[in-house]
């Protein structure tokens, strides 16, 4: 029989361990984590303080090492203030050194977010301000940055997220609640019951609505039609309608009248339309708006594989032997240049190897080793690259192509390849450019040229010129281009500070002109017999000026219109000539005489000339007119010869026509190639439409018609008897003549030690006076009369 044993309880283990042990050990442990709380807290706030010191240096190097402060604000724009605001922020920050928890990191990041969301905003917003060259309304109020955000669609999805985000993290209850409240109305929008509560509502409106117009229109279609009539309005006479304002009356030879209405002509909507609201320009009068331009005038490039060409063209200067590589592209609105960067040219020799002992080397079929040492490396020669033009045109398959070796200020060889399609850059893209601004705002004769070949708008200043020459085959862009440049004045100069003398030999270039009130004169010069007379006008108004700067004690224009002794201001004198050539077929010796004192004596009376001419040969654009027009604009034309007589070298021979011009200023070594500022016949109509319009009637100043009387009166008659009086050396070829039985234009150039047009001109005049005969071979002419009296001494 088993033995019952009887099992004890397990003994109750008890722990005679004192309270205060258990304390120590949890005030270990929250030491322990508060230590390395500590430690987090100053590796964070040490991140913090190495970016904001990261920042700093960044924003100096920016500031002081790539481009300036300009460069900075047209990164940031305004948002610049408010991310130097953030930096001091963080670093006062880090100086208090607080607690860092869940709630300040929370609050930290909302904060920067919120600053990226209003730099997204500012980048909405581009008002008219400027700092220095940067004008916030290209860039925006939040510089390229801010508009970035905001300039396409994944852009502004996530400018969104970061300001939701930035406020949720900032305001988490307001956040929540409005989360819930939007999914809420949302349930509701898409509930059923709501639909057709919605949809009973637009079926009972309708419902109402047509059974009355139904019972209507059978009621009117039983009735006969039957007009009805006002017996009062056929008693009574017809009632006078008011016309339209029209600021310039029309004549009675424009005014047609026909049994049919005609249809509207834009001309006369122009006419008709009201004037927008002008630019306030003192003494009553009102600068022309921009808005008279037309905006959309510029035609968008198609897209061209840049890539695939300058690939092409490093493979096919390889094929030559030439090394390069394309640095840069830019491309314009009629060309596109690549930046070329000359490479390496590498000579080599092949030398034995040998050991450390000097001994050679041999492989294991008992050949000596031999390997390749470089002995020279040098540069491409430029002159390599120039004289593959007509390769390179073959490759790339275009008309022509241009190489400017090097581009001024770059290392790199300009090739510049016409565009599949040309851009037409419009007059107005230029004028509301930065360059053109800061052009105006020192001058008042400012001009938009155009566009550069990387896009980049171009404008200049004719009184720093002081005078320009343009020339250009027929049909290049000339007539435009002085259209362009007389309409930027019109925008920005009021008749009080400009005045313009228009000579038009063609009689139809200048004529949308005639009848603006900034004309020194009442008419546009066309007659080429007054053109001497004009130009002396012009000579003694320039002495006039210059009495007076004597009188008052100053030295050019602008000294004396801000003189308190000027008894009133004088407005400047801008000459433009239209085409050269005739006058000088006509007059040159006038012409040429009177155009050179001009340009040499006008600049400080603020008279400046703008001559155009469609044949740039040396008998027209003389050295002595070259040498007083420092600046030049070249057209396409048909010759080297041409090009060198214009800008003293080629290139204009390769350009395209239709305003693609090569612009030489006076401070520049190297031409620049320009697409030329293009204005239409419309905008020029609303551009005078402005200005004679009869809110400026009183104010148009008095026209100077009495100088031109006096230079005409004074010119008319014999010009080679003026001429002859005007020229010191006709005397000495009378006598010269008289010492001989025979004269000839080679005779005058060895003993008067003058040129052959000018001893060609001399032998003309003796013929035209009698003293020389003609010569049947036309190399000599037979003296006629040797002996004369002069100043009562017979001379034999």
């Amino acid at each position: 029989m088993p033995v019952k044993t009887k099992s004890r309880p397990a003994r109750r283990t008890t722990s005679y361990r004192p309270r205060q042990t258990t304390v120590r050990r949890r005030v270990a442990r929250r030491q322990r984590h508060f230590g390395a709380a500590v430690e987090n807290t100053q590796q964070f706030w040490l991140g913090i303080g190495a970016a904001a010191i990261l920042a700093v240096a960044a924003f100096l190097l920016a500031t002081y090492i790539i481009d300036g402060v300009e460069y900075v604000v047209s990164l940031f724009g305004l948002s610049l203030i408010l991310l130097i605001a953030a930096i001091g922020a963080d670093v006062a920050l880090v100086l208090r050194r607080p607690e860092v928890d869940d709630r300040l990191l929370r609050r930290w990041a909302g904060a920067h977010l919120i600053l990226a969301f209003a730099l997204g905003a500012l980048g909405l917003w581009a008002p008219d301000w400027s700092f220095g060259e940067v004008s916030f309304r290209e860039v925006t109020a939040g510089g390229k940055a801010g508009q970035a955000l905001t300039s396409n669609l994944f852009g502004i999805l996530t400018w969104a997220a970061v300001g939701l985000t930035g406020a949720g993290l900032l305001w988490p209850r307001g956040a929540q609640t409005a989360a819930l409240g939007g999914l809420n109305l949302g349930r509701q929008l898409l509930s059923l019951e709501l639909h057709v509560s919605i949809w009973r509502g637009i079926q009972s409106f309708f419902a109402s609505l047509l059974p009355r117009a139904e019972e209507e229109s059978e009621k009117l279609l039983d009735q006969p039609y039957m007009p009805q009539f006002d017996e009062d309005w056929l008693d009574s006479e017809p009632e006078e309608k008011p016309m339209p304002i029209v600021e310039t009356p029309l004549e009675e030879e424009d005014i047609v009248v026909t049994g049919e209405p005609e249809e509207e002509d834009e001309d006369l909507e122009a006419y008709q339309r009201p004037l927008p609201m002008g630019r306030p320009a003192g003494r009553g009068w009102e600068l022309p708006p921009l808005d008279l331009l037309t905006e959309a005038a510029e035609v968008e490039l198609r897209p061209v594989d840049n890539e695939a060409r300058a690939q092409l063209i490093v493979e096919t200067l390889g094929s030559f032997g030439v090394d390069t590589r394309v640095a840069s592209i830019n491309q314009g609105p009629t060309v596109t240049q690549f930046g070329v960067e000359p490479g390496w040219e590498t000579k080599t020799r092949t030398v034995a190897v040998r050991d450390d002992k000097g001994r050679q080397v041999y492989d294991r079929d008992g050949r000596p080793q031999m390997r390749s040492e470089v002995v020279s490396r040098t540069r491409v020669r430029v002159n390599r690259i120039t004289n593959l033009a007509n390769d390179l045109a073959l490759a790339l398959a275009a008309p022509t192509i241009r190489i400017e070796a090097p581009v001024p200020g770059k290392p790199v060889v300009g090739i510049e390849v016409p565009n599949t399609t040309t851009s037409l850059v419009a007059i107005r893209s230029v004028i509301e450019s930065t360059a053109f601004n800061k052009a105006n705002s020192r001058s008042k004769l400012a001009i938009a040229l155009g566009k550069g070949v990387s896009g980049e708008p171009v404008a200049a200043d004719l009184a720093k010129m002081p005078h320009l020459l343009i020339a250009g085959a027929t049909g290049s862009g000339k007539s435009v281009c002085i259209n362009s440049i007389i309409a930027g004045f019109l925008l920005h100069n009021t008749p009080e500070e400009l005045r313009l003398v228009l000579i038009d030999p063609k009689r139809v270039e200048l004529a949308n002109f005639g009848s603006i009130p900034h004309l020194a004169f009442s008419k546009i010069i066309t007659d080429t017999e007054e053109v001497v007379g004009t130009l002396q006008a012009i000579i003694h108004e320039m002495d006039s000026r210059y009495r007076r700067f004597a009188s008052v004690g100053v030295h050019n224009l602008e000294a004396y219109n801000k003189s308190p002794h000027a008894t009133h201001t004088l407005p400047y004198w801008v000459v433009v000539i239209d085409e050269l050539a005739d006058l000088m077929m006509a007059a040159p010796y006038e012409v040429e005489r009177q155009i050179c004192r001009l340009a040499q004596l006008a600049r400080a009376t603020g008279i400046h000339l703008i001559i155009a001419t469609q044949r740039p040969s040396v008998d027209v654009v003389t050295g002595l007119i070259k040498a007083n027009f420092p600046t030049r604009i070249a057209f396409a034309v048909s010759s080297q010869v041409d090009s060198r007589t214009i800008i003293d070298g080629a290139g204009a021979e390769k350009l395209l026509g239709r305003g693609d011009m090569l612009f030489m200023p006076t401070d520049a070594s190297k031409p620049k190639r320009l697409q030329g500022s293009f204005v239409s016949d419309q905008e020029l109509d609303r551009i005078v439409v402005w200005w004679t319009s009869d809110r400026f009637r009183h104010l148009v100043p008095d026209k100077m018609d009495h100088l031109l009387d006096e230079g005409i009166e004074q010119t008319d008659g014999a010009p080679v008897a003026a001429a002859e009086e005007e020229d010191p050396l006709y005397e000495a070829a009378r006598e010269l003549a008289g010492q001989h039985s025979r004269v000839s234009a080679s005779l005058l150039q060895r003993r008067l030690h003058i040129g052959y047009p000018r001893a060609a001109r001399l032998i003309d005049m003796l013929e035209e006076n009698g003293v020389v005969g003609g010569s049947e071979s036309g190399q000599s002419r037979e003296v006629l009369d040797a002996s004369w009296e002069e100043d009562g001494d017979r001379f034999e």
